[in-house]
């Protein structure tokens, strides 16, 4: 039974030594008798017992390591402590176990002597604002080192660059800074540009105003001219037909006179109704009788029929001749007044003087900003002179004398 058992547990660790499961992902070196033999890729294999054995178990997959903040000194001499990442996988199971004791020492020392010769050649603010340039470099020197190591480097990324305290404050300082002089430049130029259009608003609201007013007063001046235009043709208008009234009372008068066919007694009479004018007013204080007064009277006197030779002329005769009455003319004392209240004046439209319509203004086309209307230019006064005389008072025949 002893041997029986011996022999069974002899089997069992025959067995397990001859028989090895290589999980995925990895490999296992296999060395006999103490040289290599061969790498075992995933899964059953079978191993001569006492005679193979697996040196090492190798992960296959991309590995990530870490390092600590490694002390860097920069080219302007200040300290920074950087901390790197690296991303690597096994390419050859055999290099890396017999190319080198330990790949993950070999690899963070290698990355911190590399990252020193790197960031020594940088200043503070080169290192900080180069990552990208710093990354690049690493891997290539890491990639071509790590080769001969059976690693091939995929990336490397430095994570955290911390300068000294007293930097950090400069550095937040000149940030602040920087910022502060942004914004008040900001500010400047906002408040250039607001009291730049501010002004520019304020110029274009002066030129507007300014050709408003231009515009108004010489639409005034001409409505005023155009005004004493009218005004005066009307003034010329009114005197002409009160010139023309005043010829017609002459000739009537005039006229009757002359039918009347007056004497000598009428004119004594006219005169005595005119003497008791002279002495009006208040300034007249003292009266002067004409010589021609008792003239006067004697004429009245034997008008009157005070030398007993014949009758008065204040006598009416009571028995009228038989036969019919006359016919007095209907209306005005049969003096005809159709042509009274015409006048030889053309319309006033017509006048040379006001030839210069208000219309001009409105009909002119609109021209650019600025540009005033086109105001006609008034004749001469010579020529006015000359209308005025053509068509004035004296072009009435009626008017004219032969000389």
């Amino acid at each position: 039974m002893i041997a029986l058992i011996v022999i069974a547990l002899l089997v069992v660790i025959v067995l397990a030594k001859s028989i090895t499961i290589v999980p995925q992902a990895q490999a296992k070196v296999v060395e006999r008798l103490g040289r290599y033999s061969r790498t075992l890729s995933p899964g059953l294999a079978l191993l001569v017992p006492f005679v193979d054995r697996v040196r090492a178990t190798i992960d296959l997959r991309e590995q990530v390591i870490s390092f600590p903040p490694q002390p860097v000194i920069t080219a302007d001499n200040l300290q920074v402590g950087i901390d790197t990442v690296v991303y690597f996988q096994v390419t050859d199971p055999r290099l890396a176990v017999y190319g080198i004791a330990n790949y993950i020492t070999g690899m963070e020392q290698l990355t911190t002597t590399t990252l020193r010769n790197v960031v020594g050649g940088l200043n503070l603010e080169g290192a900080l604002t180069g990552r990208d340039g710093i990354n690049a470099q690493l891997r290539e020197v890491l990639d071509g080192t790590t080769g001969p190591w059976g690693l091939r480097v995929a990336r490397v990324e430095i994570k955290a660059i911390d300068p000294p305290p007293s930097i950090q404050d400069s550095m937040e300082k000149q940030m602040r800074a920087d910022r502060d002089k942004r914004a008040v430049i900001l500010t400047a130029e906002g408040q250039r540009q607001s009291a730049i259009t501010t002004a520019e608003g304020q110029k274009a609201a002066q030129i507007l105003s300014a050709e408003g007013q231009k515009q108004a007063a010489i639409l005034s001046a001409e409505a005023e001219r155009q005004s004493r235009i009218l005004r005066a043709e009307g003034e010329r208008a009114a005197l002409y037909l009160q010139a023309q009234g005043q010829a017609k009372s002459i000739e009537t008068v005039f006229k009757a006179i002359h039918d009347g066919k007056p004497d000598s007694s009428l004119l004594a009479y006219q005169y005595l109704q005119t003497l008791p004018k002279i002495a009006q007013g208040d300034a007249n204080k003292m009266w002067i009788v004409p010589s021609e007064f008792s003239k006067a009277l004697e004429g009245l006197s034997r008008l009157g029929g005070a030398d007993g030779e014949g009758s008065s002329w204040l006598d009416v005769d009571k028995h009228p001749t038989t036969g019919p009455a006359p016919t007095e003319p209907s209306g005005n004392g049969g003096l005809d007044t159709s042509e009274w209240f015409e006048s030889a004046l053309p319309p006033a439209a017509e006048q040379p003087e006001a030839k210069i319509a208000l219309s001009s203004i409105a009909d002119a086309p609109a021209g650019a900003l600025g540009t005033a209307p086109q105001v006609p230019t008034p004749p001469p006064l010579s020529q006015v002179k000359q209308d005025v005389q053509e068509s004035g008072p004296a072009a009435d025949p009626r008017n004219r004398t032969e000389e």
